[in-house]
């Protein structure tokens, strides 16, 4: 079967969304978890491979194109010969809000590190591995996660926002120059808060207390908006 010869990749997996989306690729890829921190994915391979599924985690600074070389290179020897059926940058960096003239360049800089120069990083070493595998029965996808930030700023979020739109701008670009190779680029908006570990302490309460102000990781995988991108997230949908 194609994809047991095939692996996905995930960056930037927390206690949301991209944890919900590594483990619906995991029910039929082996999947490659990148963070900064261990810590971020440690808990999740475990469960991955417990469950029957096949999981590796792989520290990675997706600001740094060095520690990105290093990470694929490791992902190399894990997976040799194998082809790169799906790859989903899912890196939010840090959400800084205060008022644009007491945020200093460090803090403007840290939204479009993440999300404009990070996900320049990421496709520049996913792109030639999704390029090899268009053999595959399902078109070879690249995944990005964006924000409201993506397509609107918001008072006191100028380097939140900047940085979004930077990696929306890229993703279109991407889309137009890969789409013709059969390469699928897509920009997925989530218009709201993720209910997670970071928005549960921005917002100060529990998820419990939230209620609807925060939306579910797990809908946010199984969006039908995904089942357009890549055959996994078509398992859950009705036949017929």
């Amino acid at each position: 079967m194609a994809a047991n010869k095939a692996y996905a990749i995930i960056a930037g997996v927390g206690g949301g969304t991209g944890a919900s989306v590594a483990r619906k690729f995991a029910q039929a890829y082996p999947v490659v978890l990148l963070a900064r921190n261990p810590t971020n994915y440690a808990s999740l391979v475990s469960e991955i491979n417990g469950s029957g599924g096949t999981a590796i985690g792989i520290s990675a600074d997706v600001t740094d194109g060095e520690s990105v070389k290093k990470a694929f290179g490791e992902i190399e020897k894990e997976f040799p010969g194998r082809s790169l059926a799906a790859a989903v940058y899912n890196v939010g960096g840090a959400f800084v809000k205060k008022p644009f003239l007491e945020m200093g360049e460090s803090e403007f800089r840290a939204g479009y590190e993440a999300n404009g120069v990070g996900a320049f990083h990421f496709s520049h070493f996913t792109l030639p591995l999704l390029l090899k595998s268009t053999h595959l029965p399902h078109p070879a996808t690249l995944i990005f996660t964006g924000a409201t930030a993506s397509l609107r700023g918001s008072a006191e979020c100028g380097g939140f926002a900047t940085g979004k739109f930077a990696l929306r701008a890229l993703a279109q670009s991407l889309a137009r120059e890969f789409g013709p190779k059969r390469v699928h680029v897509a920009h997925l908006i989530v218009d709201g808060g993720i209910n997670g570990p970071r928005a549960r302490e921005y917002l100060g309460a529990s998820g419990g207390d939230l209620g609807d102000r925060l939306i579910s990781p797990d809908g946010v995988s199984s969006s039908p908006i995904l089942l357009l991108f890549n055959p996994i997230f078509a398992m859950d949908r009705p036949s017929g």
